[in-house]
């Protein structure tokens, strides 16, 4: 085996880069789909938006969940200390989440890269060892997310659509309100993300924040972008389709605030997308890379910065080059989305995300989203959610889990095969 670690560890790379492109096609498209299906930007700005934060996101921010990813599914005792063993399985892993994601993003399935990686690292486990090597506390804690997230999402964007209702549609001056609250969610937005950041994600590039000195930063780089954001906000023209006797043009201007502030909510998602959903591709190539260099199975090890570096090209690579295919419908699936909306189902689902990224939990962003969509949906009736799509969405996601399982079986023979001796039972 030891002759040809060279050849797996090119061949790991390789598999997390493409890993990391299928979460740019699929799961990127998904969490940009409320900005463009709102029609508050286009799909190119869409991409430039994204490709910039994700890659923040994923750079700065990623390593606290890329451990969990690592460690917290696949007991080290259990595998006996095989190093072999888990170098296999964990490239099996990744190629098997890679390829299932290239399916589900041809056909337009808005499917979760967090339920491939882990039904691919339990599939393997499974057939390799046996259900002693899978440590089914920490999958229960995950899939437990899964449910529990969903709802979180949607409950704030529930409150944040009430909130924007109540404080600016129903005043008989809706403009002034925009500019006097719009620039307030602006500051909410950023300060959210920035406190995780600061908190969290900087020690991976080795700036170690306390806590006192991170908010501080966070609260004073939230205000300088809330008062950019009123200078822009004060700029527009709320007049401009106002005369006009119908119901939604008499809003017109405020939805053009509201797009603003999308660009703010879109950013803060794309980065918490980054932050989160990193881990995917990369801690499997972290265990990976512990064993060439250790030549031992590790619990835990550091993740250099050259590996986040991997999983956040190969996620911009792939929003740029094939996520335009679910991203440019996703956003007028579930219901009907307005700039105020899609804000509302946005800084809801970035909250959830950047949070549980912070305390290493990794969610399915794709999951959070639909949530916070619905949520959306839910305030103004249930009539204006389209629950065949919704349950189209559902069964995707249940699929996934024995998908990558299965595929991840089918990859850890092959690969026996091409290195015999190499790994086994």
């Amino acid at each position: 085996m030891e002759a040809n670690l060279t050849v797996i560890l090119i061949a790991a790379v390789c598999a997390g880069l493409y890993m990391s492109w299928g979460i740019g096609a699929n799961d990127v498209a998904n969490s940009m789909g409320t900005s463009v299906g709102s029609g508050a930007i286009t799909v190119g700005a869409a991409i430039v938006i994204a490709g910039v934060f994700e890659f923040l996101g994923a750079f700065l921010a990623g390593g606290e969940v890329t451990s969990t990813i690592r460690k917290g599914i696949i007991d080290a005792d259990a595998l006996g200390q095989d190093s072999d063993l888990l170098v296999i399985g964990m490239l099996s892993a990744l190629l098997a989440a890679a390829v299932w994601l290239t399916v589900a993003s041809r056909y337009g399935w808005p499917v979760s890269t967090t339920h491939s990686i882990v039904g691919a690292i339990i599939g393997f486990a499974v057939v390799a060892v046996g259900f002693e090597a899978v440590q089914w506390g920490g999958v229960a804690k995950i899939v437990g997310s899964w449910v529990v997230t969903p709802v979180l999402a949607g409950a704030i964007s529930f409150l944040l659509v009430l909130s924007v209702q109540r404080l600016i549609f129903n005043k008989d001056d809706p403009a002034f309100y925009a500019r006097r609250y719009v620039p307030v969610y602006i500051f909410a937005a950023v300060l959210m993300t920035s406190i995780v950041t600061f908190v969290k994600g900087l020690k991976h590039v080795g700036l170690d924040l306390s806590t006192h000195t991170a908010v501080l930063y966070s609260v004073l780089f939230a205000a300088v972008i809330a008062c950019a954001g009123r200078a822009v906000i004060n700029r527009i023209s709320f007049e401009s389709g106002d005369s006009h006797s119908g119901g939604g043009s008499r809003f017109a201007g405020v939805e053009r605030a509201f797009g603003i502030l999308m660009i703010v909510t879109a950013s803060g998602m794309a980065f918490a997308h980054g932050s989160n959903d990193v881990a995917n591709a990369i801690g499997p190539l972290a265990a990976i890379l512990s064993v060439v260099k250790t030549g031992a199975v590790a619990s835990k090890s550091a993740v250099p910065p050259w590996l986040l570096l991997v999983g956040a090209v190969g996620i911009v690579v792939g929003l740029a080059t094939f996520g335009y295919r679910v991203m440019a419908t996703i956003g007028r699936k579930i219901t009907e989305l307005t700039p105020s909306r899609g804000f509302a189902a946005e800084f809801a689902a970035a909250s959830t995300v950047v949070v549980a990224s912070g305390t290493g939990l990794p969610v399915s962003t794709t999951q959070t989203l639909v949530g916070a969509v619905m949520g959306v949906g839910l305030a103004r009736g249930v009539g204006a959610l389209d629950f065949g799509v919704v349950r189209t969405i559902v069964v995707s996601w249940i699929v996934t889990l024995p998908a990558g399982a299965a595929l991840a079986v089918f990859f850890y023979f092959i690969l026996n095969l091409i290195f015999p001796g190499g790994a086994g039972p």
